[in-house]
């Protein structure tokens, strides 16, 4: 990561941020955590050769997407978001003066920074050197340092899969110092936290694909009954574990989702479903539906669709969505529920008319 500082020159003023970390180097190294469904990865961010930064590092194990990517799973609330961003551990007292000094003499150094824009960079100087306040934040002495191994300074962190680069760069306060097992002060709402970190996991999840099982398998009839379900053996509960560790400090979180209900959508109107709603709801053993038995081929399925027109050269876009119930535990016993995710995958039917004989 080259430079620490981010400058944004105003009309009468600079306000600087330390750059944020990113979620982009991959390690495959951690055990499944729980389902092994999904991909089985440890993946950190941010940071440099030397491992500098590894303190905002959030590590990801379980059933979460490759490479730090978004996972698969779809939140049932449309006003329910990841955090866009959030403060994290970042560096001590020794290796923050250095990047921190380093990045403000650099500053100073390059051109047009004088007026306004030298003058805040003096400002921030001072606040870190001299126990000079910036506004209402308490400066520091040297950077700390003779508090160097008690603490570390907390910085901003973006979630580099929030869209929205306001929302991402909204965590605009300085670097603070946290000592060794405090928590940081109450005015940095966005501090992480247990809460955050399930939030995280669940933006990472990976969830199984839903193919669910039909009799007729391939082709049906018109106004046949076709039967769906899903077998509990291959469709269970997924976890996501998200963790951060710095010197003094550890947090974790695991969210769980479990299956609750197998929503169909025929792909046409000219189609009945079981239950009228399309909404087939979890067993007890954990399954959805039934599967089709000989001799069944009369009865109507307690998960299924019926067609009521054939398809003609081509196929009906059957749509099966799971909708998950997700919550999570945490660090020192936090714990709560989080929105209903959903996951859904497309699949063809084709559908006939049922071919008659005169004789």
């Amino acid at each position: 990561m080259k430079g620490v500082l981010r400058t944004f020159i105003g009309t009468a003023t600079l306000t600087l941020a330390l750059s944020t970390l990113v979620l982009t180097e991959p390690a495959y190294a951690a055990k499944p955590v729980g389902s092994d469904k999904g991909a089985s990865t440890e993946q950190t961010g941010g940071g440099d050769d030397t491992g500098i930064y590894a303190a905002a590092r959030i590590q990801y194990s379980g059933s979460v997407a490759k490479n730090g990517s978004t996972g698969n799973v779809t939140s049932a609330d449309v006003n329910w978001a990841p955090p866009p961003c959030w403060y994290a551990p970042y560096l001590g007292a020794e290796d923050f003066k250095k990047e921190m000094s380093k990045d403000i003499e650099g500053q100073m150094n390059a051109p047009g920074m004088g007026g306004h824009a030298g003058a805040a960079l003096s400002e921030l100087q001072r606040h870190y050197e001299d126990e000079y306040g910036w506004t209402d934040t308490p400066g520091y002495k040297d950077y700390n340092v003779d508090k160097d191994g008690e603490g570390m300074f907390w910085a901003a962190v973006e979630n580099p899969d929030e869209p929205d680069l306001l929302k991402r760069n909204s965590c605009n306060d300085l670097p603070f110092w946290v000592d060794n097992g405090e928590a940081p002060p109450p005015q940095y709402e966005e501090a992480i936290t247990p809460e955050i970190l399930a939030a995280l996991a669940y933006q990472h999840m990976q969830l199984p694909d839903t193919e669910v099982s039909l009799a007729p398998e391939e082709t049906t009839k018109v106004n046949l009954p076709t039967w769906a379900w899903l077998d509990k053996a291959v469709f269970d509960e997924v976890q996501a574990t998200a963790a951060i560790n710095a010197p003094g400090f550890a947090l974790q979180a695991t969210t769980t989702a479990k299956p609750v209900s197998l929503k169909l959508e025929p792909g046409t109107d000219d189609a009945v479903t079981y239950p009228a709603s399309g909404e087939c709801t979890i067993n007890a053993d954990g399954s959805i539906g039934k599967p089709y038995a000989k001799g069944k081929a009369d009865q109507n399925p307690p998960c299924g669709i019926t067609y009521l027109r054939s398809s003609g050269d081509g196929a009906f876009d059957l749509q099966a969505t799971v909708t998950w119930e997700i919550a999570w535990t945490g660090s020192g016993g936090a714990g709560g529920d989080l929105p209903d995710g959903t996951f859904g995958n497309g699949q063809e039917v084709v559908v006939q008319e049922i071919q008659a004989v005169n004789r």
